[in-house]
């Protein structure tokens, strides 16, 4: 499995894997995606701000993540300081076909070199309150349950917010 930033190229095979995700997401009560997010032009904006990394096995897209800084200003629901600098994961998918390959836990650990490389110490990432997937994945990877909230673009759905520090000291070592 290659982790690499999206090009262009990319974008058809991104949108045919949104395509498969969620109805899958639907039909377990999670409703954070649908037919109009993520579009081309969100993962376009990630693609041209070298934000958006996929994990790609024998040249076929096995998953997406955006790695960016973007923290939404209702993530202050859970007592984070938004103006902390942090690494934030938004958009993470993965191919039902590769489901359980590890393109998850890959993309994620992207974003902790990532973290690394900017000298970050705090990873955030958000997921709608049925996603139990990423529920089950987080902890596993380290990351805390922060708490829940609410987020102004998405009226009517709740996210769990989760956490991960990385320790000052092995970054500056790095």
């Amino acid at each position: 499995m290659q982790i690499r930033l999206a090009t262009q190229h990319d974008l058809p095979a991104l949108m045919s894997l949104v395509r498969r995700v969620v109805p899958l997401m639907r039909a377990t009560g999670n409703l954070q995606w649908d037919e109009t997010y993520p579009n081309d032009a969100v993962f376009q904006r990630d693609i041209d701000l070298n934000q958006l990394w996929v994990a790609e096995v024998n040249d076929s897209i096995a998953g997406v993540a955006a790695i960016t800084m973007d923290q939404e200003p209702d993530y202050s629901q859970v007592g984070w300081d938004i103006d902390e600098p942090a690494i934030v994961v938004h958009r993470l998918a993965v191919d039902p076909a590769f489901r359980g390959q590890g393109a998850a836990g890959a993309l994620m650990q992207r974003a902790e070199e990532v973290a690394v490389e900017r000298g970050i110490t705090a990873l955030r990432v958000d997921t709608n309150t049925n996603n139990e997937a990423t529920q089950r994945l987080f902890p596993k990877l380290g990351y805390l349950l922060a708490g829940e909230i609410s987020l102004e673009f998405r009226p009517g759905l709740r996210f769990l917010c989760y956490e991960k520090r990385l320790i000052p000291q092995l970054i500056r070592a790095l």
